[in-house]
């Protein structure tokens, strides 16, 4: 089997996924921002063009088919070299393959200055301030240094860890009990349904970490605040209310939904013709 073929493959499920939704994204974007119907939004972004369609699209596109190449490839990797480590001690294979997957979240969170810089261009109190990915990072590096990079680690390795447990784990789980697929068509949409409802799922659970990441990374120099704080100042903040607390979080939802459905699709699809 050849090295490198789950790292390929991943990364190009996530650029597939990134040029599909990104204009998606955009219409939710304008909706947030300037609270217009969605076919308002769609009408501005005509308008704009196709050139802008797609403006601000690397940073995403970096980031994300690198990190699902990671996720996707050292979750093979690791599973590989634990199952022949584990095959003479009788461990059994889900808890080698939670602990791989576990692995390779906590790998993946080296890329959380990707996130730190996509934090800080969308937050419109930081527009005068950072004009680009590479200035963003230019400006992180050069007065505050690598630490400054790496805000919102600890939300961050929260989420990774299980929530690759759980979609790694709940994948082949979750296909069986859908119907039977004949086609590969069928296939395709067994894996679109089981990628987007974890996918969904993962993203309403681990929210409440989302929120506090973006808060977090919002700051830029300062103390450290613990995680637990931030969270606490943004419950109270919220007025202590659930609810509150999980505001955007139907959109995300849907976002993931199509999201983790095109991945998880592509990946299988991919997986088969390579």
């Amino acid at each position: 089997r050849a090295l490198g073929k789950h790292y390929v493959c991943g990364s190009i499920a996530a650029f597939t996924n990134i040029v599909v939704t990104f204009p998606i994204q955009k219409v939710l974007f304008r909706q947030q921002l300037h609270g217009v119907l969605a076919t308002e939004a769609v009408r501005q972004l005509q308008r704009d063009g196709l050139r802008n369609l797609y403006r601000g699209l690397l940073p995403p596109l970096l980031q994300k088919s690198t990190t699902v190449a990671i996720m996707f490839g050292l979750y093979e990797d690791f599973s590989r070299v634990l199952l022949d480590l584990a095959d003479s001690s009788g461990v059994p294979e889900l808890v080698t393959r939670s602990f791989a997957a576990a692995l390779a979240g906590t790998a993946e969170a080296i890329l959380t200055p990707f996130e730190r810089v996509q934090t800080l261009l969308q937050d419109h109190r930081h527009h005068a301030r950072f004009n680009n990915t590479a200035h963003t990072f230019r400006t992180l590096l050069t007065e505050y240094g690598v630490r400054e990079c790496y805000r919102g680690l600890v939300p961050i390795l929260l989420r990774n860890g299980p929530s690759n447990v759980l979609f790694f784990g709940l994948r082949g789980p979750i296909k069986e009990q859908l119907p039977e697929a004949t086609s590969r068509a069928g296939h395709l949409v067994n894996d679109f349904v089981c990628g987007g409802v974890l996918g969904a799922a993962l993203g309403i659970m681990f929210y409440p970490l989302n929120v506090v990441k973006s808060r977090a990374q919002s700051q830029v120099g300062g103390a450290f605040q613990p995680c637990g704080k931030v969270l606490l100042t943004v419950w109270r903040e919220r007025g202590g209310s659930l609810a509150m607390l999980f505001r955007g979080a139907h959109l995300n939802y849907h976002r993931s939904l199509l999201s983790w459905g095109i991945i998880n699709a592509t990946y299988e699809l991919l997986l088969k013709l390579i």
